[in-house]
């Protein structure tokens, strides 16, 4: 293929086709799912693009298959055509025909591949990603329509891919997990933090947050023993241990076994010696290895404000408790009167 206008205009739909393959590749790498669903409602090209999202492997080998026929394609038609052109330039000013030659080729070469590595591929993936949901959207039909027309193959690349993730021990997925993980925001809190970006008090609050994630009540339990009042107390005894201790709700029982739970409001209107029974309530009784977020579900559902922390092993055995209070402390933690978190609060 020698006549330039053929080659040149070929030349720009190759290009312009490395382009598309690697623009839709990033742009959906980049996109944030969330926004695709929102713009779903009102747009056919975004819910195009939310398909491919779904089943973003295939979509990665058939985007790596038309870069890869692209780049065959320049190095069969637009580098012979331009190696040809240089040689008898290179004859003209003096040079002998295997000099002309090599030169002719080098230079080929190199034409071809700045244009194919900065034209196709370096400037569509810097646009992808600083718009991708905008490029998502934009390339998603078209690139629904060349996935129709190649899916067969794309399966078969596919599941060869993957299969040979598998005899590596890696599980391949066809979704980008969305949002962040909790290192990663752990980070982020940390970095803002320590650039004076992000308030103390709020980094505090932050990171307490993303620390539930991972405390179990066991991390929790208070230093100090509950305050308790033994089998065949009055109404008395709970009110001096309330005094005593500052705290609402008094267990029934001793270390070793709790029976239940007494609110001392609940016996301002009994008489001093009157007994429990009527007043007790049943605790809430908890696995210490339970996650903290699983424990404030299930406190929720049950309005439960304290429960008893139980030996995984052994549930009978008690080995503290906690209360809601606990973590609210954990999540918003005391500052002194100038706005400093106060240590261990």
């Amino acid at each position: 293929m020698e006549n330039p206008v053929v080659v040149a205009v070929a030349t720009v739909v190759i290009i312009a086709a490395s382009a598309f393959f690697v623009a839709i590749e990033f742009a959906l790498i980049a996109a944030r799912k969330h926004r695709l669903e929102d713009a779903a409602a009102d747009s056919r090209a975004a819910r195009a693009a939310l398909r491919s999202s779904t089943e973003l492997s295939v979509l990665l080998a058939g985007s790596q298959l038309g870069i890869t026929v692209s780049v065959l394609a320049l190095g069969a038609i637009t580098k012979p055509a331009v190696h040809h052109w240089l040689t008898p330039v290179f004859e003209a000013w003096g040079a002998a025909y295997w000099v002309a030659d090599v030169a002719g080729f080098v230079l080929a070469l190199v034409v071809v591949t700045f244009l194919h590595l900065v034209v196709g591929e370096m400037a569509p993936k810097s646009w992808a990603i600083a718009h991708p949901e905008r490029s998502a959207t934009m390339l998603a039909i078209p690139m629904r329509a060349y996935m129709w027309l190649t899916r067969p193959l794309l399966n078969v690349l596919n599941n060869a891919a993957n299969w040979c993730l598998r005899r590596v021990g890696v599980d391949p997925v066809d979704e980008v997990g969305s949002g962040q993980d909790a290192d990663a925001l752990r980070q982020l809190v940390e970095h803002s933090a320590n650039v004076g970006a992000l308030d103390a008090s709020y980094s505090a609050q932050l990171s307490g947050a993303l620390e539930l994630e991972t405390l179990t009540l066991g991390d929790l339990l208070r230093a100090t023993p509950p305050t308790a009042v033994p089998l065949g107390a009055r109404v008395a005894d709970v009110q001096d241990a309330s005094r005593r201790s500052g705290h609402l709700r008094i267990l029934v029982g001793d270390t070793g076994r709790v029976d239940g739970v007494v609110h001392v409001r609940d016996t301002l209107q009994l008489d001093a010696d009157a007994p429990l029974d009527t007043v007790t309530r049943s605790v809430l009784r908890l696995p210490a290895d339970l996650e903290v977020y699983a424990a404030l579900g299930r406190m929720r559902e049950s309005r439960n404000q304290l429960a008893v922390v139980t030996d995984p092993a052994d549930p009978a055995t008690m080995r503290g408790l906690v209360t809601v209070a606990d973590l609210l402390r954990r999540l918003f933690p005391l500052q002194d009167q100038r706005g400093e978190v106060v240590a261990g609060a």
